[in-house]
């Protein structure tokens, strides 16, 4: 995500949410090929890799960033340069908890979010049932579409 994309205080990153995270999408997908921190003295985004994507993508990658102020990130790149994101912050152009279409997640294009809750563990099931939805649909209709996507 930009920084350009925010307006007002994201916060300084959660580690520790970052770490439940990194375990619940283990426990959840068995796609997850690798997870890594970009940076191993002061993380500031969790990267998730997994061996398949949606459509025609063969791989896939999540970057993550969540702050202490309970702002989030999860931004979703494929080999097919797909791009989408989940992401609670203060901005101009939209809800503070928003999503960003494929196939670019373009700032201006941002819609509110069917994610309600802000608690780590919820928000991170949300947002693996709503992938794994549109994985398994071969659709990315799913990815913004459920009333309770837990």
């Amino acid at each position: 995500m930009s920084e350009d994309d925010r307006a007002g205080e994201f916060g300084s990153i959660y580690l520790p949410a970052l770490q439940r995270i990194r375990n619940l999408w283990l426990e959840l997908e068995p796609l997850v090929e690798e997870t890594l921190y970009d940076n191993v003295v002061a993380p500031t985004e969790l990267q998730i890799s997994l061996t398949d994507g949606l459509g025609d993508a063969d791989t896939t990658r999540l970057d993550i960033q969540w702050s202490e102020l309970g702002m989030y990130s999860f931004h979703y790149v494929d080999s097919e340069d797909r791009n989408w994101r989940f992401d609670r912050h203060p901005n101009t152009h939209s809800p503070e908890i928003h999503f960003h279409p494929p196939s670019d997640a373009a700032a201006v294009a941002a819609e509110p979010s069917c994610i309600d809750v802000t608690e780590v563990s919820l928000v991170t099931r949300a947002v693996h049932a709503m992938w794994r939805a549109a994985y398994e649909n071969n659709d990315i209709e799913h990815l913004n579409s459920a009333s309770n996507p837990l």
